[in-house]
């Protein structure tokens, strides 16, 4: 018996082709498993191959959806594969989505299983996660070795036209899509029992989780808005005119801080938006639209506020983790605080 025919999809980091400098790579291919690849290959066994890898820059892919998926899906279906595997992506955001979209266009395009793998704060978990099966990996690379068993796994079932049982017991993140059962208890009574369960202390289990992002408890009212020092951060995307940094468009890894001291206004030939998930027309003509220094200014002179932080801080919001935003946060605040901000302008789009 022949063995099923699989084709890989991997960025160019996985490939061995290089880092963020190698991001704007386009769409290229070889007949051969390559990276995590070789793990994923080793644990398809005698079931299956790899009898190609198409690789793409995460920045080309995220610039040239369209495109980049033509290409792509071009390669791919002359391979004829069987079953197709994007990643896994962990929690590289632009990783993620690219993973994400490539997989649907294999599957809506060529009709055969697919499997992708991403940490849980992925944006390409929530993006893709009704379309396709995503498996539940760890925060980076170094959980390679427990994810690859789990896609395989998972892909080889798909392949037999096993019965796919539940996120918990196969390992994929959960789609949000209600299919009918039937249970020996009607829902009044599972749902007092699980009321009493919890009130008792008691372990048990929902039958539809919530996401939890966590809280945070806010400050106290300032009372006096004269007496304090005010700084801007923004999740809009303004950055310098060159974006010296190079933070994404979307799925941010980065942040930026920026000096504006002098400046009553944001000038259109120093500051633009890079941000890739709104119509960025109208910041353009007018950077103070998402980042208002014009009216913070005007209140500082006037004595409103008692001062205004000489810096901003900024990045994009679309796509960008829950994990990534929370640690932009954490880092930038205790600047914030060092320089002796009292409260924050925290503006989006």
């Amino acid at each position: 018996m022949s063995k099923l025919r699989v084709v890989h999809y991997i960025n160019n980091f996985f490939a061995g082709i290089g880092g963020e400098e190698k991001a704007d790579i386009p769409p290229q291919e070889t007949l051969k498993a390559v990276g995590p690849g070789l793990a994923l290959d080793k644990a398809l066994g005698d079931q299956a191959e790899i009898v190609a890898t198409v690789i793409c820059g995460d920045s080309y892919f995220g610039e040239n959806l369209g495109d980049a998926t033509e290409e792509l899906l071009t390669m791919i279906e002359k391979h004829q594969p069987d079953l197709f595997v994007a990643g896994p992506a962990f929690n590289a955001g632009r990783y993620g989505v690219a993973c994400g979209a490539i997989s649907k266009a294999v599957e809506e395009r060529l009709n055969i299983p697919v499997i992708t793998g991403m940490y849980e704060e992925n944006p390409g978990v929530d993006m893709y996660k009704k379309d396709l099966h995503i498996i539940k990996t760890g925060n980076s690379a170094s959980d390679m070795r427990n994810s690859i068993p789990k896609m395989t796994k998972l892909l080889l079932k798909m392949a037999r036209k096993d019965e796919i049982f539940g996120p918990d017991l196969e390992g994929y993140h959960v789609r949000g899509i209600r299919t009918n059962y039937f249970n020996d208890k009607r829902g009044s009574e599972r749902a007092v029992d699980m009321l009493l369960k919890k009130i008792g202390g008691l372990d048990y289990t929902t039958e539809y989780a919530m996401p939890d992002f966590g809280n945070v408890a806010p400050n106290p009212a300032i009372k006096d808005l004269s007496k304090i020092k005010v700084a801007m951060v923004t999740s809009g995307g303004i950055v310098p005119t060159d974006n010296p940094d190079r933070i994404e468009s979307s799925s941010a890894t980065k942040y930026g801080v920026y000096d504006i001291e002098g400046l009553d206004s944001m000038p259109a030939e120093m500051f633009t938006s890079i941000h890739g998930g709104y119509d960025r027309t109208y910041a353009l003509e007018d950077i103070n639209r998402v980042l208002p220094l014009d009216v913070l200014r005007d209140m500082e002179k006037e004595g409103m506020i008692g001062s205004l932080e000489n810096y901003f801080v900024t990045t994009t919001g679309t796509g960008t983790s829950v994990g990534n935003a929370r640690a932009f946060g954490e880092t930038f605040s205790k600047k914030l605080l060092a320089d002796g901000v009292d409260a924050v302008i925290l503006t989006s789009t």
